[in-house]
């Protein structure tokens, strides 16, 4: 979780944002701010989804699981990948075969282009 703190911080100064006014939105103190970004103290994941959400990005990139700052942003995409997990098996199964040919030929005409 080393790379917790640093994110943190690098997307808090990105945003111009000081330790104090995060901390207000969090409704915390500097210094825990201060800890989290010096990765001395852990925030529990409803703290980490808010900080996520403060700085406009999600947990998985302040985690270290993406280097994508923007992954998961766009909410019709969100919303589409909601709607394709409620659906039957067989009908995921279905769309996301006929998802993978259409990805398929963009690539190969990018490829060739």
């Amino acid at each position: 979780m080393s790379a917790f703190g640093k994110k943190v911080a690098e997307l808090r100064k990105e945003q111009k944002m000081s330790q104090g006014e995060l901390a207000k939105l969090l409704r915390t103190s500097t210094s825990v701010i201060g800890r989290y970004e010096r990765d001395e103290m852990i925030p529990s994941i409803e703290v980490a989804k808010k900080i996520a959400a403060i700085l406009n990005t999600t947990v998985g990139y302040l985690l270290g699981e993406t280097e994508d700052d923007q992954l998961f942003k766009d909410p019709g995409m969100l919303q589409r990948l909601k709607d394709l997990s409620q659906l039957p098996r067989t009908d995921k199964e279905h769309i996301l075969y006929a998802l993978d040919g259409l990805l398929q030929n963009v690539k190969a005409k990018k490829a060739f282009a």
